[in-house]
């Protein structure tokens, strides 16, 4: 598959995306139109980035690329789109464009590879526990869950769709988006987690 090395950028803070997941945005700020505009008219690609940790105009170092799947066009010259993730990039350089209302970036997949292809094997990953730690963590943070339709879920839409519900502050997200595999991004959840719990009531420790 060839993916675009030069690409717009989607500072996002706190929002992340995952290969074969779906990101919904409510696009309104000016330049961000200007930025779907422009995809329309061509590939349709858009690259999600969180900010830079300890730079508030620098860019994380992982991002993820993005196709808009569906979008919508809104009164007020706004978009609703869907965006599926395709895989996930390094940074290499921000490219500087005053002609450009939104930033554009050059980026590599190479350290992604397997981004592009079927979901991992995960016959050995133990669901049952993430089922366990995530019904123990709704009680604990009082919040509902549909069982029969987390039961019908798929592990990696399971586990990518808890991350980006997660309440995890934007340094413990970007760790969870750098994951090298499905599993350790599942084991970083659950250890976060269970350390909250923890930290609240020891008896709420899993094992």
């Amino acid at each position: 598959m060839h993916l675009p090395s030069h690409i717009p950028i989607f500072p996002l803070e706190g929002l992340l995306l995952f290969p074969r997941a779906v990101l919904p945005l409510h696009i309104f700020e000016p330049r961000y139109v200007a930025m779907v505009d422009e995809a329309l008219k061509s590939d349709r690609h858009i690259g999600v980035i969180q900010p830079a940790l300890d730079d508030k105009d620098g860019l994380a170092p992982v991002g993820t690329l993005g196709r808009i799947t569906h979008f919508e066009e809104l009164p007020q010259n706004r978009y609703m789109i869907g965006l599926t993730g395709i895989s996930r990039f390094n940074l290499s350089k921000e490219i500087i464009d005053l002609e450009t209302p939104y930033r554009t970036a050059k980026v590599t997949y190479s350290e992604f590879k397997a981004d592009q292809h079927d979901p991992e094997d995960l016959s050995e990953f133990d669901r049952k526990r993430f089922e366990k730690v995530l019904k123990n963590y709704a009680k604990f943070a009082e919040f509902e869950l549909d069982w029969s339709e987390i039961k019908d879920t798929e592990t990696e839409d399971l586990v990518n769709s808890c991350v980006m519900a997660s309440p995890y502050q934007s340094r413990e997200r970007q760790a969870l988006l750098e994951a090298a595999t499905l599993k350790e991004r599942a084991e970083m959840l659950m250890a976060l987690a269970e350390v909250e719990m923890s930290r609240s009531d020891p008896t709420q420790r899993m094992q």
